[in-house]
């Protein structure tokens, strides 16, 4: 069912070797328009980095599904970046040192496409899992080097780290800051429905589009964008929340708050924090 409003999943992965184009269509077919597709972690295409242009091959892989995801009629964007838990993979096989050294290398080849405008944004964070001090202090410098890099290229940084509350988004903040990038180019991915704090510290939200949270984001206002976090791994089919969820939970939730809403939502915000158009 086609909407007459823009409907954008601002993270979401899509895999040829999974559902791939089949996901996107499932997604247009229930009313989405456009997707912020992330590169997917390198291990989970087996793909082992031993050099920084190792990175390249997941960076093409999406810059190459988001063309066939635009000729089918939906517009994608590339988001590209190293994943924070690549370097406990890499501590398997190298010291801490060489692996922060290889993970800032791919974070600058990822900058490559943004600034050559194959790509509009950069991935990075910290584990969302308990680590070594060595480890979280390295994932940490990282993280600022992605925003350094953000800051250079005028782009957005999403993040994939620990659940937050206010301490942490509060911690992310101040290493932005030190880096020099405008906090509202810090996207916050996989994000409780924290609106106000968001907006108060000045990270933007990527609310995770569960049961509930969008109603509970939408009592605090509209500055924040949608996701489900689609994994499209054909060991883990649905994870984390459907590509049908965020254009059926749209369209529902139009009955009850209006349609004016959601172009701020899925359109205005995704704009401003992403320099992209949303047209329909």
């Amino acid at each position: 069912m086609p909407s007459n409003i823009p409907i954008t999943d601002e993270h979401i992965h899509i895999d040829p070797r999974a559902k791939g184009i089949e996901a996107v269509k499932q997604f247009r077919n229930a009313g989405g328009t456009h997707m912020m597709v992330v590169s997917k972690p390198t291990w989970t295409l087996g793909v082992e980095v031993v050099k920084p242009e190792d990175y390249r091959i997941v960076f093409d892989e999406t810059v190459d599904i988001v063309r066939q995801i635009n000729e089918i009629g939906v517009g994608g964007f590339p988001v590209l970046g190293v994943h924070p838990a690549e370097i406990t993979n890499l501590c398997e096989r190298m010291e801490v040192e060489k692996a922060v050294s290889l993970m800032k290398a791919g974070l600058e080849i990822a900058a490559e496409y943004v600034d050559e405008g194959l790509a509009v944004g950069l991935k990075s964070g910290r584990p969302h899992y308990p680590v070594s001090d060595e480890v979280w202090q390295a994932s940490n410098s990282i993280m600022s080097h992605a925003f350094s890099l953000g800051k250079d290229l005028g782009c957005a940084v999403q993040l994939h780290t620990e659940s937050v509350g206010e301490v942490e988004l509060e911690d992310i903040a101040s290493r932005a800051k030190s880096a020099g990038i405008p906090l509202d180019k810090v996207v916050k991915h996989y994000a409780p429905p924290l609106v106000d704090v968001c907006e108060w510290i000045g990270l933007y939200p990527g609310v995770l589009a569960g049961k509930g949270a969008i109603e509970e984001a939408l009592k605090q206002g509209s500055r924040f964008m949608m996701e489900t976090d689609y994994i499209d791994d054909p060991q883990r089919p649905g994870a984390v929340l459907g590509p049908k969820t965020i254009p059926r939970r749209t369209l529902k939730l139009v009955e009850t708050y209006g349609e004016e809403v959601f172009w701020k939502v899925h359109k205005e915000n995704i704009e401003a924090v992403y320099e992209v158009d949303i047209e329909i």
